[in-house]
């Protein structure tokens, strides 16, 4: 697997113009963030950031985050 060096999500753009999250769908127990490191990824994610859109009537980005700095490592 290639070392990752931009990531793209879904940003909800809520009320306020510095109010902004990633979202995430809800499978079972668990909140998946609509994250991904390339475009298949991110094809895969789109028809729920789309229906994310329609239910909540809120306006939905995708972004890409391309500055990789590593802050820590956990071994």
């Amino acid at each position: 697997m290639p070392k990752i060096e931009q990531i793209f999500a879904f940003i909800s753009l809520d009320e306020g113009p510095e109010d902004e999250g990633v979202i995430a769908w809800k499978i079972g127990d668990s909140w998946i963030p609509l994250v991904g490191a390339d475009m298949a990824r991110i094809d895969s994610l789109r028809p729920m950031a789309k229906k994310i859109a329609e239910i909540t009537g809120k306006r939905i980005v995708l972004s890409k985050f391309s500055r990789r700095e590593d802050l820590e490592e956990i071994q």
